[in-house]
């Protein structure tokens, strides 16, 4: 037994730690653990003290881990794996009456997946619920460092990393317009006329973003951007102000609806029909949590593509004929 660092180290303090090395900052650290700064400040400064070596180093306005850092970060790392899966066997142990659930989703999914968490938490109350939503490249590297169960993705890692997916649920890409627009209510608009008028575009590593980007590619076409934006939100916002037009998920009007201040126009090659997919590292051991979140999900399809029908009616002749092609989900197995 590590008797010394027993008596002189504590949970507390290794967690602090890891997610400094993890984030890179004091302070995005103290952030994610809702701690103070001067709280983490403190806690290193007692694990410093115990393990006997500095921790940290500076590099220019950067703090880097020492050799005794990195070596502490890896113990770290196998201590919280191995903590990780005995909370998940004494959740199977239990049953559904407790247990949690993280769940990381992409964007585009924020206006989906609460809707479902919903749905799901009514059915298992004693359920733990944690949702992180941010873009596709910081969910790969969530999944690398295996920081949740499950992840909502538009398009699954092929290069990335290896891992498990099942087919979750339809999202159309559509191009939308501040209502009093020109374009607006003319039909077959072609795309070399949208990509004149000024636009607004997610941040790179956005998967709307990619997907955009090359759609006016494959036409040899350049979107002429006026504007770079960190949130779905915010570029509606600036959509019915005026700013320009963008290319967003149908789902982003799931509260407001299609008739309010952002219109979706009639382009070619618009809707681009993309899916949404539930991914896991291949390999890794899904709680029985997971495992019934993924089913429930899966089964929750049918609900979305019925909204989606009825906020733009045009949609539908195009989702049951991809209905009738689209390959069988792929199932997760509850053995």
């Amino acid at each position: 037994m590590p008797d010394y660092l027993i008596r002189h180290a504590t949970l507390r303090q290794l967690q602090v730690f890891e997610a400094i090395v993890r984030l890179g900052s004091f302070t995005r650290a103290a952030e994610e653990l809702f701690l103070t700064q001067p709280t983490v400040s403190m806690q290193i400064r007692k694990l410093t003290e115990a393990i006997g070596l500095p921790l940290f180093e500076h590099v220019g306005r950067n703090v880097e881990p020492t050799e005794a850092g990195l070596e502490l970060y890896d113990a770290c790392k196998l201590m919280f794996e191995s903590l990780a899966n005995l909370e998940m066997k004494v959740s199977d142990l239990k049953g559904l009456k407790r247990g949690r659930l993280s769940l990381g989703v992409i964007t585009t999914a924020e206006y989906v997946a609460p809707e479902i968490l919903g749905e799901f938490s009514q059915l298992y109350p004693g359920i733990d619920l944690t949702l992180k939503v941010t873009n596709r490249e910081s969910i790969i590297e969530r999944m690398h460092a295996n920081e949740d169960d499950l992840y909502i993705m538009g398009q699954a890692p092929k290069d990335e990393l290896e891992v498990e997916t099942y087919e979750f649920a339809t999202n159309p890409l559509v191009v939308m317009a501040p209502r009093t627009h020109p374009l607006v209510g003319k039909t077959h608009i072609p795309l070399a006329a949208i990509a004149e008028q000024p636009f607004i575009v997610r941040e790179p590593g956005s998967g709307t973003r990619d997907i955009t980007f090359r759609t006016l590619d494959a036409k040899g076409l350049r979107p002429n951007i006026r504007m770079e934006l960190g949130s779905n939100e915010a570029i509606k916002h600036a959509i019915a102000a005026g700013l320009g037009l963008s290319v967003l998920s149908l789902h982003t009007l799931t509260l407001e609806g299609t008739a309010g201040p952002v219109a979706i126009l009639d382009v070619e090659g618009f809707p681009i029909m993309r899916k949404w997919f539930i991914v896991y590292p291949k390999g890794k051991e899904l709680s029985l949590v997971a495992r019934t979140f993924l089913e429930f999900a899966i089964d929750y399809e049918p609900k979305i593509r019925e909204r989606v029908k009825k906020m733009w009616p045009a949609l539908k002749l195009v989702l049951d004929e991809k209905k009738g092609t689209a390959p069988r989900t792929k199932r997760v197995s509850k053995s």
